[in-house]
């Protein structure tokens, strides 16, 4: 804004300038076109030419009788006008009014501003321009020498937005985080003990948990100054700029002390040394040794905590790790049901929302949702209830919006033969009838044939209660699960389509993270085959590095191979089975194109005993 309100200035001063220089080469050009001297106007006035002789000052303004345009000429303003013509030879008769009319033109103020503005005004002109350049250069100075502040933006802590109250579904978390604090608020209550309060606290989790929204609680928690930058703001092109950048980001907090810095993504600087082959890479070692070093600077009577998230603990440098840098390590994890259900009374708060809307069946269908997603659940729901000209949210939007999250909008638009709605019915009816069947599947909550996102239709299922441990037949029964539209398609139709390919993919996973992560293999045993480790060339995060011979590799593929066929032989003879209910749910689905779990259950209740435990999935 500075910079503009400077251009404009100097904008006015040009345009002025340059209407002063022409209406100045106009009065020069007017004034010495038709100049005459004045022993010439002398012989005019004693010939009668002249008609009006109009006096200024320093000019004279002549008008001719066979003439109307107007001469001028100069005289001496020491003397008046007519003691210089009589000097000259005019004679009183030949200036008296009969012959010749003289007339006294007093000066204008104007005229004599103008004809001093139109000499100084180039002058100022010319200086502006030099100031206009000369700021324009101490600028990109000053520019070039803040390359190496801290872009850290700094949030005053005497009202804080956002506090513990704000943050739901962590609590050990919070706990973990009161000390520090306790601290930032009675730091002698602890000195006095001699206790050392951890310098830096790490926080671990999924992306979307609430690392950014904790930090920031604890900052308003203590009524102290919050330093707030990414990691990667800390890295440029210049080697030594972002070391720069962190020397001055602590110099600031200790000024401000008692105050927390907060490292967000401290991954895109704190990676493991020793991975780069120079370039940036030397820049990003740079940092963080100047990092460490400012870490282990810190005094038992400077109050200043670093705060970092991050999701990617495994890659960080374990200098960083150490004790007496980031001494504690904080889990932000996914949320159980009672988390869940807490984070959406945070976020409905300040919205109308109607009071049959049942919060704890909204927790219980969003299992492995972050507080992310549960926010983004909030707003959609709210989005639709707009839509439909609603003055409240009610509870159909609040599982519609489940449904937009985890698959997508609904594509109603999409054309559809009907001999393909008819193979998606009965995929997804194939899906539906086998995770019934399962006892270790989950419960089914909705069927549709209705495109959301990329699939054509989808089944919506979720266990009643969250686990954290999964047995080997719950794998199993999620990839009989998977396959279970492929084994209707071919007992039906006696073809295969290519509307499982993701259903393929992610059985294929499955079987492979069984065989060798999970040690769940009869054949191979509980071992553990091959190392994942990350490319940083390459574009990919993760890949594998072999450990094992090729005889070995030959057992692997056979073992993945028998998974993945007797899960299908298992769905293939579920869908035999319950033949009867598949075309039951497939011509519902043909008429209704969406059945609720009431409906389903109506049609086809559950044959076996439900153990539950899975976690919630989405099959296309």
């Amino acid at each position: 804004m500075k910079s503009r309100n400077q251009s404009f200035i100097i904008y006015i001063l040009l345009f002025v300038a340059i209407i002063a220089m022409v209406f100045f080469s106009v009065n020069q050009q007017a004034a010495g076109s038709d100049e005459i001297p004045i022993n010439k106007l002398a012989t005019d006035i004693k010939a009668g030419r002249v008609k009006t002789i109009i006096e200024d000052d320093s000019r004279l303004e002549i008008i001719y009788k066979d003439s109307d345009a107007i001469k001028t000429s100069t005289k001496d303003p020491s003397s008046p006008l007519i003691e210089q013509l009589v000097e000259l030879g005019v004679s009183p008769e030949d200036l008296s009014a009969e012959n010749i009319s003289v007339e006294i033109k007093l000066p204008s103020p104007f005229l004599g501003i103008v004809s001093i503005a139109s000499y100084i005004l180039p002058f100022l002109f010319l200086i502006g321009m030099f100031w206009f350049i000369f700021r324009q250069a101490q600028g990109s100075n000053n520019a070039a020498m803040s390359f190496g502040k801290s872009k850290a933006r700094m949030f005053s802590g005497d009202h804080p937005t956002v506090t513990f109250d704000d943050v739901a579904g962590v609590d050990e978390s919070k706990e973990e985080l009161q000390e520090v604090v306790e601290f930032l608020r009675e730091p002698q209550k602890f000195i006095a003990l001699g206790a050392r309060i951890p310098k830096g606290v790490l926080l671990v989790g999924a992306p979307g948990t609430g690392k950014t929204l904790m930090a920031k609680a604890v900052s308003g928690e203590a009524g102290v100054p919050f330093f707030s930058i990414s990691g990667s703001e800390f890295v440029e092109m210049f080697v030594g700029v972002g070391a720069s950048r962190v020397r001055d980001l602590f110099e600031q907090a200790k000024r401000h002390s008692p105050a927390i810095v907060f490292v967000d993504e401290i991954d895109a600087v704190g990676r493991h040394r020793g991975a780069g082959l120079g370039g940036s890479h030397d820049e990003r070692e740079q940092t963080l040794n100047q990092l460490l070093v400012e870490m282990d600077g810190f005094d038992t009577d400077t109050n200043v905590i670093i705060i970092a998230a991050t999701n990617r603990p495994d890659i960080l440098d374990p200098a960083l790790l150490r004790p007496g840098r980031f001494d504690r390590r904080v889990v932000l994890d996914r949320p159980d049901i009672k988390g869940r259900e807490e984070i959406l009374e945070v976020h409905i708060k300040g919205k109308p929302v109607s009071p049959d809307v049942d919060l704890h069946d909204i927790a219980r269908s969003t299992p492995g949702f972050v507080g992310a997603d549960i926010e983004n659940l909030v707003n959609e729901a709210a989005i639709l209830a707009a839509r439909r000209d609603k003055k409240v949210i009610e509870h159909p939007e609040f599982i519609e919006a489940i449904e937009r999250v985890i698959a997508g909008p609904e594509r109603k638009s999409r054309l559809i033969n009907e001999n393909e709605k008819r193979i998606i019915a009965y995929h997804e009816a194939g899906h539906a009838v086998v995770i019934n069947a399962l006892p270790e599947a989950d419960t089914v909550q909705k069927v549709s044939i209705i495109s959301r996102g990329e699939a054509g239709g989808y089944t919506i299922a979720f266990p009643e209660e969250d686990r954290v441990l999964k047995s080997k037949n719950q794998i199993i029964s999620d990839m009989v699960s998977l396959l279970g539209g492929r084994a209707a398609e071919d007992v039906v139709f006696s073809d295969i389509t290519s509307g499982a390919s993701n259903d393929l993919e992610r059985v294929t996973k499955l079987a492979r993270t069984m065989v060798m992560r999970l040690g769940m293999s009869d054949e191979l045993g509980p071992m553990v085959y091959g190392k994942q480790e990350e490319l940083v060339f390459l574009g990919r995060e993760m890949s594998e590095q072999r450990d094992y011979s090729e005889h070995i590799a030959e057992k692997i593929d056979s073992a993945i191979q028998k998974l993945v066929q007797d899960a299908y032989t298992q769905a293939k003879a579920i869908v035999v089975k319950y033949r009867e209910e598949l075309d039951k749910i497939a011509n519902r689905l043909l008429e209704a194109e969406t059945i609720s779990a009431d409906e389903f259950y109506e049609i086809f209740p559950t044959p076996v005993e439900k153990n539950g435990g899975i976690p919630e999935k989405v099959i296309g």
